[in-house]
């Protein structure tokens, strides 16, 4: 587990990334290729890109709500699993029995203000919350990690009764674009995988239709 990573190392993902800040799911799979990655989630192949940019606007038809478009691409030691507007890896039906055996770290916001954090590990939730509600945390090892999610950015702190909560504040987008960043932040130090623009601009993506059900 990494321990020096903050938001500033990923200031870059709002300023060259915004529109897939805005609506995503990222998802690190230990101990698998993307192409088996893919498999283990029954994907229909869709071909292959270069370049997170390149899975925003996918030409193939997935409409309905039982599958998901997605990319996956290998890293040293693990397949990056990238979505827009996806939210597959938030699944624990599915990524439960992906993880035995292994870790998976995924995060996802769409453009409701909705967003989760999901640790996995060897066919275990270790690790849930929203991020907008980081007090409110459940899985076997809810509190493991408390000191590296107040570093990342997290108020794990419950409010007082009674105190203002985040919605309607004046700033609300600015804390929630804060709180994606802290989730980046506490994956790469879950995992020890950094992302970076150079990383998002040239990794070679799998695509794939996955079924969710």
């Amino acid at each position: 587990m990494t321990e020096t990573t903050t938001a500033a190392d990923y200031a870059w993902l709002e300023e060259r990334y915004e529109s897939l800040t805005e609506a995503y799911c990222i998802t690190l799979v230990r101990g698998l290729t993307a192409q088996e990655l893919l498999r283990n989630l029954k994907a229909e192949p869709a071909g292959r890109v270069t370049g997170v940019e390149e899975l925003y606007e996918p030409s193939y038809d997935v409409s309905g709500h039982s599958r998901l478009f997605v990319g996956a691409a290998d890293l040293d030691g693990w397949a990056l699993m990238v979505e827009y507007n996806g939210y597959l890896g938030t699944l624990d039906e599915i990524m439960l029995p992906l993880s035995r055996g292994r870790t998976v770290v995924s995060h996802f916001r769409n453009i409701n203000a909705v967003d989760h954090f999901n640790w996995f590990e060897d066919g275990t939730l270790r690790l849930h919350f929203e991020p907008l509600f980081a007090h409110a945390r459940d899985g076997s090892h809810p509190d493991e990690l408390l000191t590296e999610m107040r570093e990342a950015g997290f108020d794990t702190v419950e409010p007082d009764e009674g105190d203002e909560g985040l919605d309607g504040d004046e700033g609300d987008d600015q804390d929630f674009e804060a709180l994606t960043a802290a989730s980046f932040v506490l994956a790469d130090r879950i995992t020890g995988v950094r992302l970076t623009p150079e990383l998002f601009a040239s990794a070679e993506f799998r695509c794939g239709i996955a079924p969710i059900s």
